[in-house]
């Protein structure tokens, strides 16, 4: 199995630090408001990364952080505290806030196939964790305190900027223009570990500390989280490509520097999802969210399947037009899988079901191309086998793809409709009439003789499957 590892820049075969098993990491949501498609299409890819390890034998435990307290947007204590933002914007508490859209983002996770991760821990469990690891920094020298604050100090490293090379001139202080240097910092890319001083005054979440009263930095959070339950080696860190600095940059600084060895050997990072106007977020334009495209009559499994038509390193254009591309294609693959299942079985031919299955596993070995793994799945519908051998890949597959293909079929069987006995002969006349007049391209008799059967109480509209008459 080849992964692309973020870390080096090129394809790796996967090799986890102990046999068979794998500790992997995820960076959570920040529960103030619900998480957009944008954020959910990390959660899609990591999702399929951890099923389709689980496929291939390994025993995986994954570990998710929710970040529940102050989430700045910079190091420079700048930006919004997006937590007190969500609880000022609706007059409740912080907590109230987490536990509302902790609850939501899990919501939209179920209706998007994600498997819950194994551990979940939210930011505020940990803070005797923040203060144990923020006090060994400082001893050993790593750390040190600043108007109130404790820094980590970036010059002890003999490399930082691990995942890019950056000249250290060409940053902004607080990354955004127009944003005040913070003064406190003895260089540059120095990033806050506990805030005793923060220009949010109001904070409502704080806590004793050997520091004084205050709160944790973003970063401390992931590192913190994972050595508690994954303990000082890691696998696999996930999260969205946004994350690779500053975030991911500073996990690996302040981690390793704790523990004093490498601390993971794989990054994976999924890119953006992108709409005509740019890169998608909660600020600017409609807010996406999984509840939006269910009012718009979209089936949340048709995000997904959205999602797996393309790379996950790639960029993905995300317009209405092409979700309902995808919606069609998903619905005209749902319509052969229900046709499968009413025909004759037949037995499962272990030889040709051996060889489709290498075509799913060699798309997925390739850095988790669920491109060619849907690529595959049509290859199955297309063989020259029985219909059992077809559903019991399809199934398979969809252990790791989770599209509930054979759900969605049965159901598609299972929907009643109106049968040819139960229309009028005058209803099946106009029909017919109808469809001659289609043929020809008359169409404007094919509307008259449509109103007609309209204005007889159905409805009359061409489908895939042929022409569907019903009982308004």
């Amino acid at each position: 199995m080849q992964l692309y590892n973020s870390l080096s820049h090129k394809k790796e075969e996967f090799v986890p630090n102990v046999e068979g098993k794998v500790n992997m990491y995820t960076c959570g949501p920040t529960v103030y408001h619900f998480a957009h498609i944008g954020n959910l299409r990390s959660y899609i890819m990591e999702d399929v990364l951890e099923k389709y390890l689980r496929y291939v034998g390994y025993d995986v435990k994954r570990v998710m952080n929710i970040t529940d307290v102050g989430h700045l947007t910079s190091d420079g204590d700048t930006g919004d505290d997006k937590m007190l933002k969500g609880a000022k914007r609706e007059h409740k508490t912080v907590m109230e806030i987490a536990k509302y859209y902790t609850d939501a983002f899990f919501d939209d996770c179920t209706k998007l196939n994600i498997k819950r991760p194994d551990v979940v821990e939210p930011a505020t469990h940990c803070i005797a964790d923040f203060i144990k690891v923020i006090s060994s920094l400082i001893k050993k020298g790593y750390a040190y305190e600043a108007g109130g604050n404790i820094y980590f100090d970036t010059s002890k490293l003999e490399k930082y900027y691990v995942f890019n090379d950056f000249k250290e001139e060409d940053l902004a202080v607080g990354v955004r223009e127009g944003v005040e240097e913070d003064g406190n910092k003895r260089n540059k890319a120095d990033f806050v570990l506990w805030f005793t001083k923060s220009k949010f005054d109001d904070q409502e979440l704080k806590w004793d500390s050997p520091w004084g009263v205050g709160y944790p930095g973003w970063h401390i959070e992931c590192s913190c989280i994972s050595m508690k339950h994954l303990g000082e080696y890691l696998d696999i860190h996930c999260g969205g490509i946004d994350n690779a600095f500053p975030h991911h940059t500073n996990e690996i600084a302040q981690s390793e520097a704790y523990l004093g060895h490498k601390w993971c050997n794989y990054w994976f990072h999924v890119h953006h999802l992108n709409t005509n106007s740019g890169k998608m977020s909660k600020s600017k334009g409609e807010f996406l969210t999984v509840s939006l495209l269910e009012s718009k009559g979209y089936d949340p499994v048709i995000y997904r399947f959205f999602c797996l038509l393309s790379h996950y390193r790639k960029s993905l254009v995300f317009s209405y037009e092409n979700l309902d591309n995808a919606k069609g294609a998903y619905e005209k693959l749902v319509a052969r899988i229900a046709q499968l299942l009413k025909a004759e079985q037949g037995e499962v031919d272990k030889a040709a079901y051996d060889k489709l299955r290498e075509g799913f596993t060699a798309a997925m070995d390739n850095d988790i191309n669920t491109s060619l793994a849907i690529t595959a799945l049509y290859d199955v519908l297309k063989a020259d086998t029985t219909p059992a051998t077809k559903l019991a890949l399809i199934a398979d597959f969809d252990k790791v793809l989770s599209l509930s293909l054979i759900e969605k079929a049965k159901a598609v069987n299972e929907k009643p409709t109106d049968t040819a006995e139960e229309l009028p002969a005058e209803i099946l006349e106009l029909a017919e009439q109808r469809k001659q007049a289609r043929k020809d391209k008359n169409f404007a008799l094919a509307d008259e003789l449509r109103d007609k059967i309209t204005a007889m109480g159905y409805t009359v509209e061409e489908t895939r499957q042929g022409t569907v008459i019903k009982k308004k």
